[in-house]
């Protein structure tokens, strides 16, 4: 029989109704003649809840201990949502992350995947198992501990299995019903996409549309996975939500797909550094052993043999850098005059295909903030890409301009 993947988070599988009520459209799926594998992600607030019982208990933890207690959220959902649909007659079984196996790195709170076998499940289908729910979230490393993808890892569990077990589709069931063109919170002009690339979608997630994990959509374009996202509080179509898949399977599409921003972003800036080979090697080689994410970069026009080295990076992670920057300072490896962090700024992109093929788009953008009397701070560009940081209380009005201009209310 044909495979279909179903991911449920948090808030679909948040109390027993909404459980039930997600047994109910696993039961369709199955009625259709599908073997299914659910996802399941922690019921809403329990993961947060676990996450801050490690913290009281132990400040310092051992990641192998943290990746054993917060898993075991996705455990009670599983086993919940399988003893529901044995309830209503259907043959399921839960299954932890170890059972599958579902192999992965040893980088505990951080794993990456790297086998999924089919071989049990697939004995299991052929012995009548209609229904695999799977806990999301959580493999097995090489010396046999539990393992954590990191937060949102569902998402990537999900299309992991599609692509292992060659699923007809995922489908990603959350509390939306689709991808927007921005967020409809802001900008109550926002559209739902019929379809958008993966590509764009990847963009929009890293750049702050929380709908898909970064990784998943990854993994989704890797191994052509076709994605569905769906709202599981909407009674569905087969045209529901929005489908992410490749370029060549959406007819016409706008020169910008969507516009996205991220609110917790800081603008750091190494003030007077010395302009020699190897000085941008030695700052963000020490950035990156600290652990900082760093996004956009920008070096001034040298004078008199000094420069200024600006960067961004969440807001969460100005201390480590701060701290990251005085070590290498006090190691006699860099000189800077001083070091100025902005933390009142943030990020907001325009992302879209068409921009391969039309120029104008950087301009137009650029117009329209400086008739909303925005000032740019940095800019950084891709092939589908322009973002800008700017000061945090012009973001509502950046992303509703910029909504307008480009007219993303109109379908293609």
């Amino acid at each position: 029989m044909p495979v279909l993947v179903m991911k449920f988070g948090g808030t679909s599988v948040a109390n027993l109704d909404r459980i039930r009520r997600v047994a109910k459209r696993i039961g369709v799926e199955v009625a259709k003649g599908y073997d299914v594998i659910v996802i399941v992600s922690a019921m809403s607030g329990k993961t947060n809840e676990l996450v801050g019982w490690v913290n009281e208990t132990s400040p310092l933890y051992d990641a192998r201990e943290y990746d054993a207690v917060v898993s075991s959220g996705e455990n009670v959902t599983a086993g919940l949502m399988a003893l529901t649909l044995q309830e209503m007659d259907v043959p399921a079984r839960s299954w932890q992350g170890w059972q599958v196996p579902l192999m992965t790195t040893s980088a505990h709170g951080q794993a990456r995947i790297e086998e999924i076998p089919t071989k049990n499940i697939n004995e299991k289908f052929g012995e009548g198992m209609r229904v695999a729910v799977v806990a999301g979230f959580q493999g097995i490393s090489p010396e046999g501990r539990i393992t954590t993808l990191g937060r949102g890892g569902s998402d990537t569990t999900a299309v992991a299995f599609a692509a292992a077990f060659e699923a007809e589709r995922c489908d990603i069931y959350t509390d939306v019903d689709g991808v927007y063109t921005t967020d409809p919170r802001i900008c109550e002009k926002a559209r739902k996409l019929d379809k958008i690339s993966f590509e764009e979608m990847l963009e929009l997630a890293s750049l702050g549309a929380k709908v898909l994990q970064t990784r998943s959509v990854e993994l989704a374009m890797r191994y052509k996975v076709k994605l569905r996202v769906l709202s599981s509080f909407e009674e569905q179509s087969d045209e529901a939500g929005t489908l992410v898949c490749d370029e060549e399977d959406i007819m016409e599409s706008n020169v910008v797909a969507g516009v996205a921003y991220s609110r917790d972003e800081a603008k750091m800036t190494a003030v007077s550094v010395a302009d020699r080979p190897g000085i941008a090697s030695t700052i963000f080689t020490a950035l990156s052993d600290e652990g900082v994410n760093v996004d956009m970069i920008v070096q001034n026009i040298s004078d008199e043999g000094r420069t200024d080295m600006t960067f961004s990076c969440p807001t969460d992670q100005v201390a480590r850098a701060e701290k990251a920057l005085l070590a290498i300072k006090d190691k006699g490896e860099l000189n800077y005059q001083e070091l100025v962090a902005d933390t009142d700024v943030c990020k907001v992109s325009v992302v879209g295909i068409g921009m391969r093929s039309q120029s104008g788009v950087a301009a137009k953008m650029f117009k329209i903030l400086s008739d909303e009397g925005i000032n740019i701070k940095v800019i950084t560009t891709s092939e589908i890409k322009i973002s800008v940081l700017i000061d945090r209380k012009y973001m509502e009005l950046a992303v509703q301009a910029l909504h307008d201009a480009f007219e993303l209310e109109k379908a293609a």
